[in-house]
């Protein structure tokens, strides 16, 4: 077999390839027999038609077109592999000459990854934004756990925000309550939020055995956007007691002894918590600062289909939350237009930085064990909300685990990048990165052994430092 490439841009690729007709030999055996099980010939029996008579009796053609059928799939991926050549889509295959017992002669058009000349990655710098942990963020997750403790009590008022109401609720059109739209004995905090615009106002005001009908809009289902009734009957108006933010408290919502030990918790949580955004941050500004060292070639079709899944991943996100995608605009002060630059601009930062990762991991020979890969699964399954096995079957089953395998080298190889990278944040303090812990704790160091213990012999000191190098890295 010989191949050639023609370089049609720098992500597309033209391979042209011939292939003898002795290299088809196999195929076109395989061609005979599976015709020769599907065809009665008198004075033959099933399966044992010899070539020229299936020949005569359904074609040459038909044999030469079945057999380059099954070829061409194999030969392609040689062709590939024999010009290192990385298909990011299902190839145009267009068999361009053949010559019965000569040759056959086929091209194929794909897109492919670009060739890209890494620059200099290691010592990359960037910078974050403080952390920042302010006493309403700590007020604010003691009241959530106050809150967690909170007793309702009746109470011969008017429902005011922040107060619990017993409700019925059903929304109607035309006289006729929709389907879905109905809601009978619910408990709901007034000013919460998140269910039929204009229900919030309604409440406050009503008290035990009240009655209100008002208009509000739909935002999902067939109706969407549609003007509709809803009624809405109060049974029960609640006030919500809260502990008092006591010793007694800390010593029933935690295994601290007093309020403030609890508050310095919250506190200390918080910080774990943005600390890991920041790391978060941390990685995003290492690549972005990779990407603004090099411009890279990208694949307007790989870029289409990822824009297009994106935007529908976004429209279903908001159509569960029961958002219009102009009340998100409106909320984000955004364009259309201005919504569609920024998802371009994101989408192709992305792919750019799938490639760039994927040379990074090439170039530093990163691989994947079955644990690390185990492990990607599990994670991976409880993100959708499956079972564990049955993702990995299916995962098994689709072909897929050549992708989480990708992931999985990509996460690696920004690692490799965040742990050689210097980052700030804006007072200038250098982030400990690499002793960051999935909590959000620094890995404290261990400490140095004492000067008299220094004195062991060069071997074992060698020995000692790989082993503690070791168990860092497994750590």
């Amino acid at each position: 077999m010989k191949s050639a490439v023609e370089t049609l841009s720098p992500t597309r690729a033209k391979l042209t390839v011939e292939v003898p007709f002795e290299e088809l030999k196999p195929s076109l055996d395989a061609a005979y027999k599976a015709i020769a099980q599907q065809i009665n010939v008198p004075g033959f029996r099933r399966g044992k038609v010899p070539p020229m008579v299936i020949d005569r009796q359904v074609g040459r053609g038909a044999v030469l077109d079945q057999a380059i059928n099954d070829a061409l799939p194999k030969k392609y991926v040689e062709a590939l592999q024999e010009n290192s050549l990385e298909p990011l889509a299902q190839p145009e295959i267009e068999v361009t000459r053949l010559e019965d017992n000569d040759l056959v002669e086929f091209t194929a058009e794909v897109d492919v990854k670009p060739q890209i000349e890494l620059p200099a990655y290691e010592g990359l710098e960037a910078q974050v934004d403080d952390i920042e942990i302010s006493d309403e963020d700590v007020d604010e997750q003691v009241q959530s756990l106050r809150e967690r403790f909170g007793t309702l009590a009746d109470v011969e008022r008017a429902a005011a925000e922040g107060d619990f109401v017993v409700l019925d609720l059903k929304a109607m059109k035309d006289g006729e309550v929709l389907e879905g739209a109905e809601v009978t004995g619910m408990s709901y905090q007034v000013g919460k939020g998140g269910m039929i615009d204009g229900l919030d106002d309604a409440l406050v005001g009503m008290k035990a055995g009240d009655d209100k009908t008002f208009t509000s809009q739909l935002v999902g289902g067939d109706l969407v956007g549609e003007e509709v009734e809803v009624a809405v009957s109060v049974s029960q108006v609640q006030e919500q007691e809260l502990p008092e933010l006591d010793d007694e408290f800390a010593q029933l919502a935690s295994e601290f002894d007093t309020s403030e030990e609890l508050v310095a918790d919250v506190r200390s949580r918080l910080g774990n918590g943005k600390r890991l955004e920041q790391a978060a941050e941390a990685r995003d500004a290492v690549l972005e600062a990779l990407l603004e060292k090099i411009s890279v070639p990208l694949p307007e079709t790989m870029v289409t289909d990822e824009l297009n899944a994106r935007r529908q991943n976004i429209e279903q996100q908001l159509m569960m939350a029961g958002i219009t995608m102009e009340k998100y605009l409106e909320d984000e002060e955004q364009t259309q237009e201005e919504f569609e630059a920024e998802l371009d601009r994101r989408v192709r930062d992305a792919v750019a930085a799938q490639f760039l990762l994927d040379e990074i991991a090439k170039k530093e020979e990163l691989g994947v064990d079955q644990q690390e890969l185990s492990q990607h699964l599990i994670r991976r399954a409880q993100q959708s909300g499956q079972d564990p096995q049955e993702f990995a079957n299916h995962m098994f089953e689709h072909n897929h685990i050549p992708e989480l395998v990708q992931e999985i080298l990509r996460g690696k190889a920004l690692a490799v990048l965040v742990e050689s990278a210097t980052v700030k944040d804006a007072s200038g303090n250098v982030l400990e990165l690499k002793n960051l812990q999935p909590d959000g704790t620094i890995m404290e160091q261990p400490a140095e052994e004492p000067e008299a213990e220094a004195a062991e012999p060069a071997e074992a000191q060698v020995e000692d430092e790989s082993d503690s190098e070791t168990e860092d890295a497994q750590a």
